[in-house]
């Protein structure tokens, strides 16, 4: 249910690209030296978004450094680190931790089982710190785990389970900005959740899992339904995305919000396309 928040890199200028690539090596150096190699692995583009809304919201200037990794053996590479980057880190964690368990528990896969065994310490570590977010994703999806079992709940209540755990992820604190981080992050967590959906429309149909899309993508006009309904959950977020008083990070906030976000869509759309046409 991640790496649908991204960049679109052809529609960014090199500098912008080179800034948004540092904050998410920023986003990885932290998960290593926070939680080792496996908090590494649960490293995704979506909190990096995140991170540099709020380093722009916050005036947050970063600690930038150079490191060679992995993915990068060669040469030394730019990362910032900003005083946002550990908070990022550790919802990262805490929500690979519990989409792993929710894995394990629609389907059964052993991998996942042995993933979250591995993360429940260092999760328990981030519930201990974050006693009131971790509670509020908890019931969340608890609630959701409850409709995808019973194959209830609307598009609108279901999606809205991960809405309302995004939202708490965004509110970082209690201040004049709250109300606009928390319906960007709704909304954004809406998005994430159907687009998932709509990813995984052939693969659940297969498995009889739920799918809140399943029982309309048979209907005339789905693909352009799908796409109405994801730009609406998009453009409630970018309406407090526009209230904001943002000025550094504009052309990459907005180049994700904007046309990264599709990239996938588009993606599956022309994949699912192809394989009709061969069918």
């Amino acid at each position: 249910m991640f790496g649908y928040i991204v960049i679109n890199k052809q529609e960014l200028k090199f500098k912008e690209f080179d800034l948004y690539h540092s904050y998410y090596c920023g986003l990885c150096q932290t998960l290593k030296r926070s939680y080792g190699k496996l908090g590494q692995m649960t490293l995704t583009y979506d909190l990096t978004f995140l991170i540099l809304l709020l380093a722009d919201l916050y005036q947050d200037e970063p600690v930038r450094d150079r490191c060679r990794c992995v993915a990068h053996p060669l040469e030394k590479h730019v990362t910032c680190i900003s005083r946002f980057t550990e908070y990022a880190a550790d919802m990262n964690l805490l929500l690979s931790y519990y989409k792993c368990e929710d894995d394990w528990n629609d389907e059964k896969k052993l991998a996942k089982r042995a993933t979250s065994a591995l993360l429940r310490k260092k999760a328990e570590q981030i519930r201990a710190k974050y006693p009131d977010k971790a509670a509020t994703i908890e019931s969340c999806l608890v609630r959701l785990h409850t409709y995808e079992q019973n194959h209830t709940g609307t598009i609108d209540e279901v999606s809205g389970c991960f809405g309302q755990i995004m939202a708490d992820i965004f509110a970082y604190r209690k201040d004049e900005w709250e109300a606009d981080l928390r319906q960007m992050g709704f909304y954004l967590g809406k998005f994430i959740y159907l687009m998932d959906a709509y990813e995984d429309l052939e693969r659940d149909q297969a498995s009889g899992n739920f799918n809140p899309l399943l029982p309309l993508w048979n209907e005339e006009g789905f693909e352009d339904n799908c796409r109405q309904i994801l730009t609406l959950m998009l453009a409630d977020a970018c309406q407090a995305f526009e209230r904001l008083p943002l000025d550094e990070h504009v052309p990459i906030l907005g180049n994700i919000l904007y046309s990264g976000v599709w990239c996938r869509f588009e993606l599956i759309n022309r994949k699912r396309k192809d394989q009709n046409d061969h069918v």
